[in-house]
C-alpha cells in the first residue's frame, strides 16, 4: 500500500480519464464519419413527436412554477430524512433514541404543517379555475355571514 494519501485516489483518476476519452472518441468520431444530409424535417425542434404549434414565448400560469417550487421544497425536506434514518441506530445504542425520534416527528410535523397549509390555499387543485375561483370566495362571504 502506498504511503502518498493521493495515490490512492490514482485508480479513480484513471478510471476518469479512460470514461471521458471514450465519450470524447465516440463524439467525435461520429461527428466526422456521420452523414450530414440536413432536412427541413431533422432541422425542426422535436417536441415529443409533435408539430411545434405557436410561440416558444407562450405564457405559462403562475401554479406550474407554484408546484415545481413545492415540489423540489418538499423534495429538499426528504431528503434530510435519509441522514436521520442512517444515525439513529447509533443514536439508540447511546440511549438518545427517544429524544432522536421525537425530534424527527417534531420535524415531519412542522413539513405536514406546511402541506396542509398549502393544501387549503388550493396549490395543488390543478383543475381549479377562475370561475371555480369566484364560487370559492363567494361560498366563504356566504358562510361568513356576508363579510367580505
Amino acid at each position: 500500500m502506498p504511503d502518498n494519501y493521493f495515490a490512492r485516489y490514482l485508480p479513480l483518476l484513471i478510471h476518469f480519464l479512460i470514461a471521458g476519452a471514450l465519450a470524447t472518441g465516440m463524439v467525435l468520431l461520429s461527428w466526422i464519419i456521420g452523414y450530414r444530409r440536413p432536412t427541413r424535417a431533422k432541422l425542426s425542434p422535436y417536441e415529443c413527436g409533435m408539430t411545434p404549434v405557436g410561440d416558444a414565448r407562450e405564457r405559462f400560469s403562475v401554479k406550474f412554477y407554484l408546484v415545481a417550487m413545492l415540489f423540489i421544497l418538499f423534495d429538499v425536506e426528504a431528503v434530510f430524512l435519509y441522514p436521520w434514518a442512517i444515525i439513529l441506530k447509533e443514536l439508540k445504542a447511546m440511549g438518545q433514541g427517544v429524544f432522536a425520534i421525537s425530534e424527527m416527528f417534531i420535524y415531519i410535523a412542522i413539513v405536514l404543517v406546511g402541506f396542509f397549509y398549502i393544501w387549503k390555499k388550493g396549490v395543488l387543485d390543478w383543475g381549479l379555475t377562475i370561475t371555480d375561483a369566484k364560487r370559492r370566495i363567494e361560498s366563504r362571504s356566504a358562510r361568513a355571514g356576508g363579510k367580505a
